[in-house]
């Protein structure tokens, strides 16, 4: 049993690592505009590759799905065009917030919502014990990481002002709210996980395996979310007029094969979360989910810093955005405590 926890906790940290570092393509890709290569993202890892495994790993995918209840069905595909417009707001927010602010407000609301619902609606019971405790001071630990990440974000943005930050105080109100819709929205892939579990003890119960159980829902999730995400690339791409841009010269084998692989990578982060969450017992996806967040601020940072963003920053900058860290880890190990 204790090895099973711990492969779970492993994996939904593996997730984290793979979710925060799937736009990191998108660094090596600056002749292209966000809406095309986040187009290639979304055809690739929203559609494509999630049906792909899904029909490999799920037998008689279609007739299960079929047989599923009609309002699970339709959470599942509820709540996966919710995430696909928090994917959207995600996008606007940081464009006028600023990445490192945008991104901890997003992540934040994401850790809690995503967590704190599911809880409350789906076992009551377990909110006063052991295990409850340490997930929601687990949950305050995340918030405080965030925070201080979002903070030091915020400082080296204006030591290094990007191009990507909205100009004037205006931008920074509706970039907030943006940013907390984006959060509550982004929130609800944990929802259809969570409130589409029947479908995954379905697919178990017809002799898939458990780690693959949840690959149908994964397909059906992400496939209204490739609506909104494809819906606003192609809004994009035609207002700005960028379509051209996947024409050669301008579209190079490399920027193809990025933004597949931003697919593959997210793509690749839920299925391994789903399968640490069923590891980790009935509470997998309320207990995974702030360690997945968590695992993901640590991993986006690493790469900002790898990759030279942090580049003439101040130590002030650099001290709280270690703190922030440091507070994330401590996050982790408290969550995984409470559910040994």
């Amino acid at each position: 049993m204790q090895s099973t926890i711990a492969w779970g906790f492993a994996s939904v940290l593996i997730a984290g690592l793979l979710n925060g570092s799937f736009v990191a393509p998108m660094k090596r890709m600056q002749e292209w505009k966000w809406e095309n290569t986040w187009l290639v993202y979304s055809v690739s890892g929203l559609l494509v590759v999630p049906w792909a495994l899904a029909w490999v790993t799920v037998p008689h995918l279609g007739d299960l799905i079929s047989q599923a209840p009609p309002p699970v069905l339709l959470k599942i595909l509820l709540f996966g065009f919710g995430w696909g417009i928090g994917s959207v707001l995600f996008g606007l927010g940081v464009t006028r917030l600023g990445l490192g602010l945008g991104y901890g407000v997003i992540l934040g609301i994401i850790a809690t919502v995503g967590s704190l619902l599911p809880l409350v609606f789906l076992h009551p019971d377990r909110i006063w014990t052991r295990q409850g405790y340490a997930l929601f001071a687990g949950m305050l630990l995340v918030i405080i990481g965030i925070a201080f990440c979002a903070i030091a974000g915020r400082k080296r943005e204006r030591e290094i002002p990007p191009q990507t930050v909205g100009k004037g105080q205006s931008a920074f109100v509706v970039g907030l709210v943006i940013c907390i819709l984006a959060g509550v929205f982004s929130a609800m892939l944990n929802f259809a996980f969570t409130f589409g579990a029947e479908l995954q003890q379905q697919a178990i119960s017809a002799g898939v395996r458990p780690g693959m159980a949840a690959n149908a829902l994964w397909a059906l999730t992400l496939t209204t979310g490739f609506l909104a995400n494809a819906g606003y690339c192609v809004y994009l791409l035609c207002r700005n007029r960028t379509w051209h841009l996947y024409a050669p010269p301008n579209a190079p084998i490399a920027y193809w094969a990025g933004g597949s692989l931003m697919g593959i990578l997210c793509f690749a982060s839920f299925i391994v979360y789903g399968m640490g969450a069923i590891f980790l017992g009935p509470l997998g996806a309320i207990v995974g989910w702030p360690l997945l967040m968590s695992m993901s601020m640590i991993t986006a940072n690493a790469w900002g810093f790898l990759t030279g963003e942090w580049k003439g920053a101040s130590r002030s900058s650099y001290a709280y955005s270690l703190v922030g860290i440091a507070v994330l880890v401590c996050a982790i190990v408290v969550i995984s405590s409470g559910n040994r």
